[in-house]
C-alpha cells in the first residue's frame, strides 16, 4: 500500500465504477471515490489509508445518527478528512443539518475555513453551481468589529461594552428622538454605528452569498457594504451550511444560549482538537471570587442604588413595567430587543435546570433585589477572612448562608437573571463596569442550582507565599459531563476528535455518553522518519527526573543541561524544549544561566523562552522563526499546558527535535484537583492514579 498512494492517479479513473462486493475501489486510486455507496469529493492527489478508515468510521456514526470518538495523529489531514466526508455527506442527504466545527483559538479556526476553501473550490470544478454551499467563522466583536473607534479598545470586554453603547435599542431610539427634534444633526453618527445602522436598514435582505467567509473575509465584506460583520455572521448561521467558532458558543451556557440556541437538532457537531474538552466544560461552568472582586461588587451594588433612585424620580414606569413582567414569570421576557445590539451574557446554568417560574416576591421590586445582592456581598467578605482552608458542599454552603445572612437557594437561583433584567431596565449598557456584580450573580446562581458535581474551596493565601493575605472562594464544578451534556441529547451527532485522545475509552466515561464508533487510528510512515528515546541517565549515569524531591538537586539540573547543550550541537535548525510548569522553568533555566549552560547552547542556536505575557511570547516565536530561517538556528523553552503547546505547530524547520522535560502531572497538592479525583472515584470508578497518568500523557502527547 506504501507503493500504491504514492502513485499519481489516470485523469480516467477520476470516477470509477461502483465496487463490486468483496473488491472495493482503492480509496488511492482516485480523488472522487464511492465509500460505501456515498459519493466523496477529496480535493488533494493522495489520500493516507488511515484517512480513508477515518472517513469510514464518520460515515457509519452519521448513517446510525449516534456520537463518536475518533484519534488520529497530528499532520495526517484529519481537518480536510473530516470536511470532505460531511460536506459530501450533506450533499447527498439534504436532510443532514449544518456542520457545527467547534476549534479552540482563532487561528485554527482560520486554518479550517482555508481548508474548506480548498475543498469548495474542487467540488465547483466538478459538480459545478449544485455543490455551492455557505460556511462562516463566527468569533467575538473584538476579532470581527470594523468600527474604527471601538476595534482599537484593548480587551475583548472593553470591545463589547463600547459596542453595546452604540448599538442599544434604547441609545438608538434616544438618537431617533433627538433627530425628529432637530437637536443632532441627522448625519452624526458618533453616539451611533453606522455599520450597525445600516444593516438593520436592510433587514432580512442583508444576507451573504454563497461561499467560505474568514473573519477577515466577513470584514472585508462588511467595510464593502457598509454593514457590521459581527451581526450579519449571527443572523447568516440559519442560513449556513458550515459554520466553525469556538467551543464556548456551545458548551458555555452564557454564550450558547446567545448564539446556538436557533441550531436545528439535525446538526452535525465536531470538536476538534478535543483532548482537553473535559476541562473546557468544568471552567465554563465554575467561577472564582477573590476579595477585589468583591470590593468592586460593592461599588456596583452602590451606583445600581442611585441609578434606581434616579430611575424613580425621572421615569418610575420603566421600573413598573419591570415589576409587572417580573410576577409574571422571567422566562416570558424576551432576552434580545429584536433589532438591538445590547445582548447580555445568559443564563450561566445550563437550560433545561433553569426554573420556568415566576421570580421569588422578595427580589421582584429592584431595591430588594439590590438589597439581597448586598447582604450576600458582605456574607462573602465575611467568609473571605477565614485564616484556614475550608472545603463544602454547595448544600452545606447555603443552610450556613440562610442561617446567617436570610438568603435562600430559590432566591439565589434567579439572581443572575433577575441582574439581567435590572441592567435592562435602568438602560445600562456599559457592562464592563458591572462585570465584578455580574460574577457574583453568576456564583449565586450556580450555587443555589447544582446540589451534585461541585465543591466550594475557600483558601485564604497562595501556598507559595503564606504570609501574604490573598483569598479566593473558589465554586468548582467536578463533571465535565455537566455542560456538555446537552449538546448529546440536543443533536443528533456529535464527533469528539484529535491527535492524542489515548487513552481513548476513558472519554465516554468522563462526559457520559455513549458513542456509536470509538477507533485510534496509526499513522502510515513510508520511512522511519522518528526516533522516540526516552533517557532516565545522564552522561555521567546519575538518574534524572523531575520528581519533586529531585527539582532542586544540582546533578539533575547539569544533566539536563547536557542534554540540551548535545542536542543543540547535533540537530539543525529548531528545537522546542518543554518544561512541566512556568515555574520549574523559571527555576531551572536561571540555575542554566549562572553555571553557563545557556552560554554553551548559544555558541550553537540562539534561546527563545515562553512566558505568561501573550505579547512577549508571540514576540519570542517570531524571532524563533526568523532565526531558524535564517539558518541561526533557534531553541525554543516551552512549558506544557501553555498556549505555545496547545496551538502551535512547529511544522518543518521549525521544530526537528523536541525534548521533554519529565512527565507533566497536575500538581497533585491542588485542592481543586483533589476534590475532583475524589468525584471521580465516587461517581464514574474512575481511579486517582489512572486519571492523573491519562492526563499527564495526553498532555506529554500534545507537547510532542
Amino acid at each position: 500500500s506504501t507503493l500504491h498512494f504514492t502513485l499519481h492517479p489516470p485523469p480516467s479513473t477520476l470516477l470509477p465504477p461502483r465496487p463490486s462486493p468483496g473488491h472495493p475501489t482503492p480509496p488511492w486510486a482516485v480523488m472522487i471515490f464511492n465509500l460505501e455507496g456515498l459519493t466523496v469529493y477529496f480535493p488533494y492527489e493522495y489520500l493516507y489509508p488511515e484517512q480513508y478508515k477515518y472517513m469510514t468510521e464518520l460515515k457509519h456514526g452519521l448513517d446510525a445518527k449516534g456520537h463518536g470518538c475518533l484519534e488520529m495523529p497530528t499532520g495526517t489531514g484529519k481537518t480536510i478528512t473530516c470536511l470532505a466526508l460531511i460536506t459530501s455527506y450533506q450533499l447527498a442527504h439534504p436532510e443532514c443539518g449544518k456542520l457545527i466545527y467547534c476549534t479552540r483559538t482563532v487561528p485554527e479556526m482560520e486554518k479550517v475555513l482555508a481548508e474548506l476553501r480548498v475543498l469548495q473550490e474542487y467540488r465547483e470544478k466538478h459538480i459545478g453551481a449544485a455543490a455551492q454551499m455557505m460556511a462562516l467563522g463566527l468569533s467575538s466583536r473584538k476579532n470581527m468589529c470594523i468600527h474604527p473607534k471601538v476595534a482599537e479598545e484593548g480587551s475583548r470586554e472593553s470591545v463589547d461594552a463600547r459596542c453595546r453603547r452604540l448599538t442599544a435599542t434604547w441609545v438608538r431610539e434616544q438618537h431617533m428622538e433627538a433627530v425628529a427634534q432637530e437637536e443632532a444633526p441627522v448625519a452624526e453618527a458618533a453616539d451611533l454605528c453606522q455599520f450597525f445602522e445600516d444593516y438593520e436598514k436592510e433587514g432580512p435582505d442583508a444576507v451573504l452569498p454563497p461561499g467560505v467567509y474568514t473573519l477577515a473575509d466577513l470584514r472585508a465584506f462588511g467595510r464593502q457594504k457598509g454593514w457590521c460583520p459581527y451581526f450579519l455572521a449571527r443572523h447568516m448561521i440559519s442560513y449556513a451550511n458550515v459554520v466553525v467558532y469556538n467551543y464556548q458558543y456551545l458548551l458555555d451556557p452564557k454564550v450558547s444560549g446567545l448564539v446556538s440556541k436557533e441550531l436545528e437538532k439535525e446538526c452535525v457537531v465536531v470538536f476538534d482538537e478535543a483532548h482537553n474538552i473535559d476541562n473546557v466544560c468544568i471552567e465554563a461552568l465554575s467561577v472564582n471570587l477573590r476579595q477585589q472582586t468583591l470590593d468592586a461588587a460593592g461599588r456596583n451594588i452602590t451606583s445600581l442604588t442611585s441609578k434606581i433612585e434616579r430611575a424613580k424620580q425621572t421615569d418610575a414606569r420603566r421600573l413598573r413595567e419591570e415589576y409587572e413582567r417580573l410576577v409574571n414569570g422571567l422566562a416570558q421576557q424576551g432576552v434580545l430587543h429584536r433589532g438591538g445590539g445590547e445582548d447580555a451574557l445568559q443564563n450561566p446554568v445550563i437550560p433545561d435546570d433553569i426554573l420556568r417560574e415566576a421570580v421569588p416576591g422578595n427580589i421582584r421590586r429592584a431595591e430588594h433585589f439590590v438589597a439581597v445582592l448586598r447582604r450576600f456581598v458582605d456574607y462573602l467578605k465575611g467568609r473571605m477572612r477565614a485564616t484556614q482552608v475550608e472545603q463544602e458542599t454547595p448544600t452545606a454552603f447555603l443552610a450556613h448562608l440562610a442561617q446567617a445572612a436570610g438568603i435562600d437557594a430559590k432566591t439565589l437561583k434567579f439572581c443572575y437573571d433577575r441582574l439581567t433584567s435590572l441592567l435592562k431596565t435602568l438602560q445600562v449598557v456599559d457592562t464592563e463596569e458591572f462585570s465584578a456584580v455580574s460574577l457574583v450573580a453568576d456564583f449565586g446562581t450556580l450555587v443555589g442550582t447544582y446540589q451534585k458535581g461541585f465543591a466550594l474551596i475557600l483558601e485564604p493565601y497562595d501556598e507559595r507565599y503564606p504570609n501574604i493575605p490573598d483569598p479566593v472562594f473558589q465554586l468548582c464544578c467536578l463533571d465535565a459531563s455537566l455542560a456538555v451534556r446537552p449538546v448529546f441529547e440536543r443533536f443528533s451527532s456529535v464527533f469528539i476528535t484529535s491527535g492524542t485522545l489515548s487513552p481513548i475509552e476513558l472519554y465516554p466515561r468522563l462526559l457520559s455518553f455513549n458513542p456509536v464508533c470509538i477507533s485510534s487510528l496509526p499513522m502510515t510512515l513510508t520511512r522511519d522518519c522518528l526516533c522516540p528515546m526516552v533517557i532516565t541517565r545522564g552522561a555521567d549515569q546519575q538518574g534524572v527526573s523531575t520528581k519533586f524531591d529531585m527539582r532542586d538537586d544540582p546533578g539533575v539540573i547539569q544533566n539536563y543541561g547536557r542534554i540540551l547543550i548535545d542536542m543543540a550541537a547535533s540537530v539543525p535548525d529548531g528545537l522546542v524544549a518543554f518544561f512541566v510548569s512556568y515555574s520549574y522553568m523559571e527555576q531551572i533555566v536561571s540555575k542554566w544561566h549562572e553555571t553557563g549552560v545557556l552560554q554553551q547552547v548559544m555558541q550553537h542556536k540562539l534561546v527563545f523562552i515562553e512566558t505568561q505575557d501573550v505579547v512577549e511570547t508571540s514576540l519570542a516565536l517570531d524571532n524563533y522563526r526568523r532565526a531558524c530561517n535564517c539558518g541561526r538556528g533557534a531553541v525554543f523553552l516551552s512549558v506544557a499546558r501553555g498556549k505555545v503547546a496547545e496551538g502551535i505547530d512547529f511544522d518543518r524547520h521549525y521544530g526537528r527535535a523536541v525534548i521533554m522535560y519529565g512527565v507533566p502531572y497536575q500538581y497533585t497538592l491542588s485542592r481543586v484537583l483533589r476534590a475532583r479525583l475524589e468525584y471521580l472515584r465516587e461517581t464514574f470508578q474512575i481511579k486517582e492514579a489512572d486519571f492523573l497518568a491519562f492526563d499527564a500523557v495526553r498532555q506529554a502527547a500534545q507537547c510532542v
